[in-house]
């Protein structure tokens, strides 16, 4: 396996003199507040699960607490205690 190497400032951006393509060099930080389309059209779907997964989790500890009668807590010591028992 080649190793590769970040292209040097001579070199260019996209350029590495290999044969492999990098992205260009950025200032730190950089990336994470300049606009991309793609960055915000990849994580809309990916948002969009994180929050349906939350959501069926509070469902789950509210349905728990009605059929326990216990809270969050009392139903996770009771997890533990069946765990360890």
């Amino acid at each position: 396996m080649k190793p590769t190497s970040a292209p040097s400032p001579s070199q260019g951006a996209g350029s590495s003199g290999d044969g492999y393509l990098y992205e260009p060099v950025e200032r730190f930080g950089e990336g994470l507040s300049s606009e991309r389309p793609w960055n915000t059209a990849a994580l809309a779907a990916v948002e969009r699960l994180n929050g349906r997964a939350a959501m069926l989790g509070f469902l789950a500890a509210v349905v728990g607490e009605e059929l326990t009668g216990k809270g969050i807590l009392g139903q996770l010591a009771a997890m533990v205690g069946w765990l360890l028992g």
